[in-house]
């Protein structure tokens, strides 16, 4: 059986469930605990012969054989208990709940569709690519805002391939989501060293560390990861860590991978002595940030640049306002320009995240010892934002169309760059001069603009436009909340 015929055999059953008033992201999760269970169950058989993480009493043999009220009782249960547990069970079962309430429904997806197969038996290839397929189908769940969570496949591998992984290195993602990066990372290193048995180890059970806020994300991240060969050994350590990245250090890095949450500032809503419900930013004071501030994706690039070790490597999705914005951010980009060779941006397209209004960049750059004099030479930006229409479903991105800035990066030897129509190099001396040393630099010229014939369809028009409006709007509401705080400062 291949990914895509599993993918429609789970999928198809969601649609039934769909009429109980489950959601993508529901089903998902329901899928996670049973799969779970299923695959440990399978390993205390041979050829495997293991012990079962599984505390005795709540296995896969107990369920498969009760129906009915028993059957929905005992799974609540086993939630419950193995909620409690440490590790990676701890991780992938923290506050789950039953959410089929039909007991019917619950044995035959038991019975009719996880017993049937033997999923540790199948390729991890067919049952990885079968998840990371499902969590694909979720993300385009608009309602379900799962989308925030998942960055364009394409994406990810066309940035994995320009970092030069090496085996032996241990990489990280400080706002895993669902785990894209870090498998991309472990395909990439899988597909194109050969790895000897001590190097598969390394790679399978502390080459990839994440991080990720929301429990329910982090459950996902971590099966998508065991289903690939990473951290299901019993000794393995837990892949995944439910933390709030920015609170402090969580060690140090070769690699950094990551797209953090785009949005707006970090906030509370706090109830005043008279009664007044009122917004108040959070921002992140830590002694090895070179900016206090509210601003969540500035927070991020500081964050990444502690974390990573001397000479590590980071590559980095960031909204635009990143590289614009004064205050704060003018600090975090002078430092960051001294500190580290921030050495190229890739400007995205509009139309590829799930998220709507988002106009994003990838930022490149390496850690480098203390230096009397800035450490970025030169910055080379590639512009595949100008004269690029994309949309989710009628003109997603595609590898191809990364192939020419993965060829314009020259991994091989970054210091043999040539410059073409949409690469260009900028001197560190020429970005100093720009106001608040601006990093939102675009020089193509916009084709519809010089000729309505070169007019996109007005479904496309349409689309940006409401990105825009809606990019605008967000940083709208931040200049009020920022005005508000203000005024009410004594």
């Amino acid at each position: 059986m291949n990914a895509a015929t599993l993918v429609s055999k789970l999928w198809n059953y969601c649609n039934v469930l769909r009429d109980d008033g489950l959601s993508y992201g529901d089903y998902v999760e329901q899928l996670t605990y049973l799969l779970f269970l299923k695959m440990a169950d399978e390993r205390t058989r041979a050829p495997f012969d293991e012990k079962s993480p599984i505390p005795k009493g709540f296995g896969w043999d107990k369920l498969r054989v009760l129906d009915g009220d028993d059957l929905e009782t005992h799974y609540r249960h086993t939630l419950e208990e193995l909620g409690r547990r440490p590790g990676i069970i701890g991780t992938i079962f923290r506050k789950a709940q039953n959410k089929i309430q039909d007991p019917a429904k619950l044995k035959r997806l038991i019975a009719d569709l996880i017993d049937k197969e033997e999923w540790s038996r199948l390729d991890t290839d067919v049952k990885g690519d079968a998840y990371e397929g499902l969590l694909q189908k979720n993300a385009e769940d608009v309602k379900g805002g799962a989308g925030q969570y998942f960055t364009p496949r394409p994406l990810i591998r066309a940035i994995v391939e320009v970092m030069n992984l090496t085996p032996r290195e241990v990489i990280c993602d400080p706002a895993c989501g669902t785990g894209g990066f870090l498998l991309a990372a472990h395909e990439w290193l899988r597909k194109h060293n050969k790895l000897s048995k001590s190097d598969l180890k390394h790679l399978n059970t502390h080459g990839l560390r994440g991080m990720e806020l929301v429990d329910s994300v982090a459950r996902l991240c971590c099966m998508n990861l065991v289903l690939h060969g990473v951290g299901g050994e019993p000794d393995s350590p837990v892949p995944v860590e439910v933390r709030d990245a920015l609170a402090a250090r969580h060690g140090e890095y070769d690699v950094v991978l990551s797209n953090p949450p785009f949005g707006k500032k970090s906030s509370v809503t706090i109830v005043t002595d008279a009664g007044q419900a009122e917004r108040q930013s959070l921002s992140v004071h830590r002694d090895d940030f070179w900016a206090t501030t509210s601003n969540k994706q500035l927070n991020f690039v500081q964050h990444i640049f502690s974390i990573l070790r001397q000479h590590g490597r980071a590559a980095v999705v960031v909204p635009d306002n990143v590289l614009f914005e004064g205050g704060a951010g003018e600090t975090v980009r002078r430092e960051l320009l001294k500190q580290a060779d921030v050495h190229t941006l890739l400007r995205l397209p509009t139309g590829i995240f799930y998220a709507q209004g988002v106009k994003a960049n990838v930022l490149f750059f390496d850690r480098k010892p203390a230096a009397e004099t800035p450490w970025t030479r030169k910055l080379w930006i590639y512009d595949l934002r100008t004269n690029q229409h994309f949309t989710l479903k009628e003109n997603p991105l595609r590898p191809e169309h990364l192939n020419d800035f993965v060829a314009c990066f020259n991994a091989a030897n970054r210091h043999e760059r040539q410059e073409t129509e949409r690469f260009k190099a900028f001197g560190y001396d020429e970005l100093l001069k720009r106001d608040k040393l601006n990093l939102d630099i675009f020089w193509l010229k916009d084709e519809a603009l010089e000729d309505s014939a070169n007019l996109p369809h007005p479904d496309v028009i349409a689309r940006e436009i409401v990105e825009d409006l809606r990019a605008a709007l967000e940083q709208f509401e931040e200049l009020a909340e920022d005005l508000e705080e203000k005024t009410e400062q004594p």
